[in-house]
């Protein structure tokens, strides 16, 4: 297990957002956390109330929000216009080309989310939208498939060989995974703080897990935690 602490992120803070960065992205570069696998980004943001980003566009590649507090105002050129609050996920396969907006819904309070994305499998495929909220009751206690390539369990479907699990830890409450032969896996605490094989995870940490087929997931404190289930691959293959 190779742990990725949270102070060890990049930082990107323009008053308006701060943002934590677990891999490379814009201004931050370190050779070293170039993404992993398939799993490119995973920005840790908080936007002020009333602000967020202006219209802007992506290509051929899958890029959701995982919203933990707030409410999240999405608008595209598809035509989509949604408010993403805490339990839901947001998927958007940019495909050939795809403009888009997100801007924080309060002009109260704070929205705190987490940005990902994923190098799809293909290029060139027509963009989609995709939307699902998942209740709290369905990641208590256990980690929840949320996003799969075929959309299996009521998941939210992605172009790439990655399957996403979120779940709620708090107490007692404990989680052994077994996953297939030969595959990556990315630990994420995305709040509170969790044991995962007995290595303990606090907000904002990360785990690299090259070949571990169990793990056991345990002790949390007020934890959500997401894992990704990933193909073998040391550096992403945009």
């Amino acid at each position: 297990m190779d742990v990725r602490r949270a102070d060890d992120r990049g930082l990107a803070n323009f008053g308006w957002l701060h943002s934590r960065h677990t891999f490379s992205f814009g201004s931050y570069f370190d050779p070293q956390q170039a993404g992993f696998s398939d799993l490119l980004v995973i920005n840790d943001d908080r936007v002020s109330p009333g602000r967020g980003f202006d219209t802007h566009g992506h290509r051929d590649m899958e890029i959701f929000s995982y919203v933990l507090e707030g409410g999240l105002q999405h608008r595209d050129s598809m035509g989509t216009g949604s408010v993403i609050r805490p339990g839901d996920v947001q998927m958007m396969s940019a495909g050939t080309g795809v403009m888009h907006s997100e801007f924080n819904a309060s002009r109260e309070e704070p929205v705190h989310f987490l940005q990902i994305w994923i190098v799809p499998d293909r290029k060139g495929v027509a963009p989609r939208y995709q939307q699902q909220h998942f209740p709290a009751d369905e990641k208590r206690g256990r980690l929840r498939l949320i996003i799969s390539p075929d959309g299996e369990e009521g998941s939210l479907s992605v172009y790439q060989d990655v399957r996403v699990y979120a779940g709620l830890f708090d107490g007692d409450e404990r989680q052994a995974v077994t996953l297939p032969a030969g595959r990556f896996a990315y630990v994420h605490v995305a709040r509170g703080s969790v044991e995962v094989n007995g290595e303990r995870l606090d907000a904002g940490d990360g785990a690299r897990l090259r070949e571990v087929r169990d793990l056991q997931f345990s002790h949390g404190q007020g934890a959500e935690v997401l894992l990704f289930d990933l193909r073998p691959s040391e550096l992403p293959t945009h």
